[in-house]
């Protein structure tokens, strides 16, 4: 277990400084692209990304955070790290035929599967609330003031709509014997949603609707979670790590 935590702790750390460095060259950027704003409105072909330039015309700044730093850069990266920290909990261990000492040890199986869930859970969410954090600080360098409470709210949400999607991940891991496999899946499924987010007609029913710039703004502007959409990402959590538990119980090496 140490081995996996001081793994989980380097990809934590390399995470949080690649969310950190997008975040720092985008509000580096923020006056320029203000300034811009109009003149690159016209050169965006779909109607997704338009309607997108118009939320950030609207709000500024806060929308532009909301864009750059949750929408783009916590849900392609944090949702690639989900994937990554989940498909190998369980699903290595079987596939190297290491399972069976894992199990052989004097703790019971439900430790072990929840020490592995709450320390990939962790470095998950970490980074995206610290990374948010300093955001107003980052904003006061152009002269934008941000509110840090209502960004972490945001944070909050982001780290729900990660979580839903690491656990889906480990629910698979806890029942399979390849890694890859899950990981291919996952990511490919990943990329029809994100392609369907930017079809006109087929937006909606694609799951980035639960962590895009409109409802980040709602948030921000709200001062309150959307519990519409943040209850059921909870829920999708709590259900996979039930299931993940029930079979891993249940479980032959």
């Amino acid at each position: 277990m140490r081995a996996e935590l001081r793994a989980k702790l380097w990809m934590g750390i390399a995470y949080f400084v690649v969310l950190e460095a997008l975040i720092v060259a985008a509000m580096l950027y923020w006056p320029q692209f203000a300034k811009n704003l109009e003149h690159l409105k016209a050169l965006i072909p779909l109607d997704v990304l338009r309607d997108m330039a118009d939320k950030i015309d609207e709000s500024g700044a806060s929308a532009y955070v909301h864009a750059q730093h949750f929408f783009k850069a916590c849900n392609a990266l944090g949702g690639l790290v989900a994937v990554l920290f989940a498909m190998n909990a369980v699903a290595l261990e079987a596939q190297r035929g290491t399972l069976e000492i894992w199990l052989a040890r004097a703790l019971s199986r439900r430790r072990l599967l929840l020490e592995r869930w709450f320390a990939g859970a962790f470095w998950l969410c970490v980074p995206v609330l610290v990374s948010t954090a300093t955001v107003p600080w980052l904003g006061s360098l152009v002269d934008e003031p941000l509110d840090l409470g209502l960004l972490l709210l945001c944070a909050l949400h982001q780290c729900l709509f990660l979580l839903a999607i690491y656990s889906l991940t480990f629910l698979a891991s806890s029942a399979s014997s390849n890694p890859m496999a899950i990981g291919f899946s996952m990511l490919l499924a990943a990329i029809t949603e994100l392609s369907v987010y930017m079809i006109e007609r087929l937006t909606h029913w694609s799951v980035f609707r639960f962590a895009d710039v409109g409802l980040y703004q709602e948030i921000y502007d709200g001062g309150a979670l959307p519990w519409r959409v943040s209850l059921p990402l909870a829920a999708v959590s709590l259900v996979c790590v039930l299931l993940a538990l029930h079979i891993f119980a249940r479980r032959t090496p």
